[in-house]
This record gives structure tokens, sequence and C-alpha cells, in this order.
């Protein structure tokens, strides 16, 4: 890679979390190409997107979407055009209308803790960070994922990423990550705490 390269594919870091009006949305129509391009800007350096929901009014028939620093919307799709990951729409979020729903939420029941991505849930005890309960999904791997991961530590259990192949493992291993935050491990996805809500 050459030098003018490097500058323009670095690392950035820009604390646009607590400002909406800096994020957009991309928007497509397979939920299959989201995790495909989540992965791909992931290994491209680009830190600062996450997978959300997409408002009701930006449903193309995938429930989920990419959101992005706008800031760096530019890099972001040129590296999506060049491998053929182009999003069907871009949308600039703001906080007033267009906000991404979150997939994420944490339901804290004093002696165990459950986290819901998307459709699935993961339950575990927070003095073992055992894995106590899977459930949600209705795809062919749940059984078997559940199967691998009960009864394990949060610190020994495979990520469903690596074990798993279909949407359910995906949002699995979005919960499973946070679980790990939350159970004082690294590695997590951005997820809020509604054990107030």
């Amino acid at each position: 890679m050459s030098l003018l390269q490097n500058l323009f594919t670095k690392k950035r870091k820009y604390n646009t979390r607590e400002h909406l009006d800096g994020r957009g949305l991309l928007i497509y129509n397979s939920v299959n190409d989201v995790i495909q391009a989540e992965s791909l800007l992931k290994k491209a350096d680009f830190d600062d997107i996450r997978v959300v929901a997409p408002p009701p009014q930006y449903r193309t028939g995938c429930d989920l979407c990419l959101e992005i620093p706008i800031i760096e919307q530019i890099a972001i799709i040129r590296v999506l055009e060049h491998n053929k990951l182009s999003p069907e729409d871009i949308i600039q979020v703001n906080q007033d209308s267009i906000r991404p729903t979150e997939i994420c939420k944490i339901k804290d029941f004093g002696e165990y803790v459950m986290v819901r991505a998307a459709n699935m849930k993961l339950t575990f005890e927070k003095s073992s960070q055992k894995i106590v309960n899977i459930s949600g999904g209705g795809c062919s791997d749940v059984p078997y994922l559940a199967n691998e991961m009960i009864e394990k530590t949060l610190s020994e259990a495979h990520s469903p990423r690596e074990i798993g192949y279909t949407l359910c493992a995906y949002s699995l291993a979005i919960a499973f990550e946070e679980a790990k935050k939350n159970g004082g491990l690294p590695d997590a996805a951005p997820c809020r705490d509604t054990a107030n809500k």
C-alpha cells in the first residue's frame, strides 16, 4: 500500500456517538449483504460502524442496516463499491425524525442477566458467568448453538460467529459479545441497558 493510500485508509476515531446528526444509514435489501458489508468494513479498519434496525419507513424487506459516520461516507462507499456491496440507499440520521432502532437490549434479573439481540436471547449467571439459557429465533442451528454454549462460561464458550451460519447465529453473536462486556469481559457490541424500563 502506498503512503497516500495509508493516509486515507488508516483507522479513524470520531466521537460522533452522542450526535446522531453525524451518522448515516446504509440501507440494503438483504440481511446477508448487511452482514458481509459489516465484516468487510471492520476488516478495512472502519471501527465506528454498527448494525442497527432501520426506521420503519426505510425497511426494504431487510430488518438490518449499517450505521456509519457520515464524515467517512466517501471512503466507506468506495470500499463497498470495490467489493460489489453498494447499498440501496444512504440516509442521513437526525435526532428529530430519522433514528435507527437498537437491536440489542439488556435486562438485569438480579442473579442473572439476559441480553437480547434481534430475536435471540442469551442469559448468564452473574456470579459464575455461566450461560444458563439461549432462546429465540427459528433457524436450524439454534439447538446446536444452545448445546455448544449452555453450561459454559462466557470466556469458555465459542462465539456463534465461529460455529453458526444463520441470521440467528449472527444475532446471538451480538448478544454473546455484549454479555461478555456486561460480564466484565472485552469484545462487545453496543447495547443499551433496559433494566429500569
